[in-house]
């Protein structure tokens, strides 16, 4: 049986467990996600997130290296940020759009005076672009900070190619470390289904049918606007730019969403994306290396939907009527701060939080989605690792279009 069959039979088990527990015996629970379910959920989440960090190293100073022409490493840099920054604005307006035709707030029933959210601040993006260069590389690494990881290794490759033969047993060396990360990944995804049946089991287990029932119709215009970014934008991006077959490009991608839909996080998941988009979708190696790693770091469509839809579900239940320059300000802020709050832990609760004080909406309105935010997250998180793979996709066809052409 292949992975992607074992894990989507991990996951139903998974949806019908968690649910089993919080309907039937939901005393038993606990001690069941306490003792089973949450340490195999955080071994397999710990599995991948140890190799996340090398492996961006070693794939990013590859990709860079790979380029080496300064000129082709700025417009691979410029159509990568670029894609993004249109997706993004792309899925905004799409989950507007159908926030307003489904008005998930207008119902009634929602009780806003014991909403109470504490906001996190975020970095100025001004600070965040500077803060992209690491004063200590190392403390970086150690940390975890993405951008500044991404900034010194694009550095390295950078200087690798340069030096050409001064350094290509230094190369060698990170070519064979990118190999033992990569050999690491698929020994990892061994352990997948039973992460992903624990992960889905715990969360479904959690939130039971009650938060879901009163929060229907605002999940369906997420989970709605979702699926129709992920087929239209995505699926015409790969079918007109990229020249390709949607239908192949998803199929080929799904075990990477799957993974992502069972961790929620696009960084766990970019080892699991990168291998697939460069196994089974064919993506060359160096885009691969340069376009993924940005990715999970800056581009968030699924997260910018979230904000979208969560924006006028807030101002409806508030009873507060958003104009039209209101929403534009929804857009403009939401995409840039898709960048200026990259590696920010909560992320996308920062960034919804700093959307409804652009526009004056109370940040407390932030506790009304809460409840439902776990299953959300997973679902978007699909969809970011898959605009990723999207942009790499056309990426990668782009340049072989050029290099056929020179």
């Amino acid at each position: 049986m292949s992975l992607t069959k074992k894990i989507i039979i991990a996951l139903i088990l998974g949806l019908i467990v968690g649910l089993g527990f919080n309907l039937l015996i939901p005393s038993g629970f606990e001690t069941v996600d306490a003792y089973l379910l949450t340490p195999v959920g955080s071994l397999f989440l710990k599995s991948i997130m140890m190799l996340v960090v090398p492996l961006v190293i070693f794939s990013i100073i590859l990709g860079t290296a790979g380029i080496s022409d300064p000129k082709k490493l700025g417009r691979i840099g410029g159509k990568t940020i670029s894609f993004y920054l249109i997706t993004t604005a792309i899925a905004l307006v799409i989950g507007i759009s159908l926030a307003y035709l489904i008005q998930p707030g207008t119902g009634g029933g929602f009780e806003t005076s014991t909403a109470d959210f504490e906001a996190s601040s975020a970095p100025p993006i001004v600070e965040t672009l500077l803060n992209i260069i690491p004063t200590n590389p190392i403390d970086a690494m150690a940390k975890g900070t993405m951008l500044q990881i991404i900034a010194f290794s694009v550095l390295i490759g950078f200087a690798l190619a340069r030096l050409g033969d001064k350094t290509k047993g230094l190369l060698r060396l990170v070519e064979q470390g990118n190999e033992v990360m990569m050999y690491l990944v698929n020994i990892v995804m061994l352990i997948a289904p039973y992460g992903a049946f624990a992960l889905i089991a715990s969360a479904i287990g959690k939130l039971g049918l009650n938060a879901l029932q009163a929060m229907v119709l605002y999940m369906l215009a997420v989970l709605g606007a979702l699926l129709i970014h992920a087929v239209v934008t995505y699926g015409s991006a790969i079918a007109f730019l990229a020249k390709r077959n949607p239908i192949e490009f998803f199929k080929g991608f799904a075990p990477a969403m799957i993974v992502a839909f069972s961790t929620s996080s696009s960084s766990a998941t970019l080892p699991v994306s990168m291998r697939t988009a460069q196994e089974n979708l064919k993506v060359s190696k160096s885009v691969s290396s340069f376009v993924q790693p940005l990715g999970a770091t800056i581009n968030m469509d699924g997260t910018a939907i979230m904000q979208a839809v969560a924006t006028v579900f807030i101002a409806q239940v508030y009873m507060i009527d958003l104009s039209f320059g209101d929403l534009l300000t929804v857009i403009l802020t939401a995409t840039l701060a898709s960048i200026g709050t990259a590696g920010v832990p909560g992320v996308g609760l920062i960034m919804l939080t700093m959307v409804l004080t652009s526009v004056g909406l109370p940040v407390e309105g932030v506790a009304l989605v809460l409840a439902v935010d776990r299953i959300l997250d997973m679902t978007r998180t699909a969809v970011n690792i898959t605009g990723d793979a999207a942009c790499a996709v056309v990426i990668s066809a782009a340049e072989e279009k050029q290099n056929s052409t020179t």
